[in-house]
């Protein structure tokens, strides 16, 4: 008897094995978040610690945002060849090493440097994060349950914000310290839990390794309160996209136009919007809606986005999902374009962090399925990677258009999220409850 990888997965279903999965890869997803938005909390007091304006602090995001660009090119395709569990270890070590060393940078230069390599291992880690962990869930479960991934950003935000507070209303000297030796240690503590992960059953199966997979099966059964399989049950690689003409050949090539846009775009306004947001907010406001107190609420705003989007994506479907929540997000951004009163401010503001989170829940969980296992870890990877540039491009983007008044600025996004819905449209497929080969 013949069987997949999904179908053995599937008769475990998503039980106490994912759970574990999910608390490791969540526990680091988060430290990655307060590394990509510690930027937006820390640059003021970059600035004051070395001499700087703020635009030359921002500096930092910039290298930071490069980095993430290189690591998620390159480390995505080197999980396809070598293994995920490899990548992740080697990743997660860097993330914990680098974020560490930036605590302690004696000057804004090697703070550059640091924040470079930091950014190479938190964007070699996103990508393959996903791909690893789609490839350890049963079909029924994995839209739902990538998503909850992603909701661990929302935490990560949540912290990252609370830190900064706390520094503030200590007076903390030098409070990019404080947030960047927060952001660091969830991911020294994933170092260790990361061993426990075992390789991809698929990417084992895809090498020829049999048997090696078929032990990762058993035990995931076994740790769900199953039995492992029968021994006449064989595990085959299901008929898929032929890979070996890349993620651009002509069977991939709509998708993966399609899918890199929606990513670029999204990826566009939402450093675009929330680089700018933590400074701003606390600098000046507008009217009641500024200060630290209002970005916790700003990050408490994600968690229903991603509930939302959790359900949807096994309700609707990951591709209607993820385009109402795009038509929401470039809501959120006209009407704060539109909005005359601090109250409209304020819910335009908290729409538009909950739609836009609720967007990179639905834009995660429909990826890594697009692709077959030889090319999901280049796909998630280029993703990745295109998104990275988005945010490397978002600060110069609205410096050119925030001359003319933020609300124009906001607005230009807003087109933008319009634009990406309409790039899911040449998205030829919908792969809710379908199996991943």
């Amino acid at each position: 008897m013949q069987m997949t990888i999904d179908e053995a997965l599937a008769t475990g279903g998503a039980g106490r094995f994912q759970k574990r999965l999910l608390g490791i890869f969540g526990l680091v997803w988060a430290a990655d978040a307060m590394q990509v938005i510690a930027i937006g909390f820390a640059a003021a007091s970059i600035a004051a610690s070395f001499g700087l304006t703020v635009p030359q602090a921002l500096q930092a995001g910039t290298l930071f945002f490069l980095g993430m660009f290189v690591g998620a090119a390159v480390f995505g395709r080197i999980a396809d060849r070598i293994g995920r569990r490899n990548v992740l270890l080697l990743t997660v070590t860097c993330d914990a090493f680098f974020g560490l060393a930036s605590v302690f940078a004696p000057n804004f230069e090697m703070l550059l440097v640091l924040r470079f390599l930091t950014g190479m291992a938190v964007g070699g880690t996103l990508p393959v994060d996903y791909a690893m962990m789609a490839e350890f869930l049963p079909p029924r479960n994995r839209g739902r349950w990538l998503v909850w991934l992603e909701g661990f950003w929302a935490i990560g935000t949540i912290v990252i914000a609370l830190t900064a507070w706390a520094a503030h209303l200590l007076g903390a000297t030098e409070p990019w310290r404080w947030v960047f030796a927060v952001a660091a240690l969830p991911a020294l503590i994933g170092v260790f839990l990361r061993l426990w992960v075992p390789e991809s059953p698929m990417f084992l199966l895809r090498r020829g390794d049999g048997e090696g997979a078929r032990r990762i099966v058993d035990r995931v059964l076994i740790a769900n309160g199953g039995r492992e399989l029968p021994p006449h049950v064989e595990l085959v690689a299901p008929g898929v996209i032929q890979s070996g003409q890349g993620i651009f050949g002509p069977e991939l090539l709509n998708r993966t136009i399609a899918v890199l846009a929606a990513w670029f775009l999204v990826s566009l306004s939402y450093y675009g919007v929330f680089v700018w947001l933590p400074s701003e907010l606390v600098k000046t406001g507008f009217g009641f809606v500024r200060g630290y107190g209002f970005l916790v609420l700003l990050a408490l705003a994600q968690i229903p986005g991603y509930a939302l989007a959790a359900y949807g994506v096994e309700a609707w479907g990951r591709k209607r999902t993820l385009q109402i929540f795009l038509l929401l997000s470039a809501g959120g951004c006209l009407l704060f374009t539109l909005a005359a009163s601090p109250w409209l401010i304020a819910v335009a503001l908290m729409l538009m962090s909950f739609a836009l989170l609720g967007t990179w829940g639905a834009l995660y969980a429909f990826t890594p399925e697009l692709y077959p296992t030889a090319l999901r870890g280049t796909g998630m990877g280029t993703a990745s990677a295109v998104a990275r540039l988005g945010g490397v491009l978002a600060p110069s983007l609205l410096g050119l258009v925030v001359a003319k008044g933020f609300g124009m600025a906001i607005g230009v996004f807003a087109g933008l999220l319009l634009l990406a819905a309409l790039t899911t449209l040449l998205i030829g497929t919908e792969t809710r409850n379908k199996a991943i080969g």
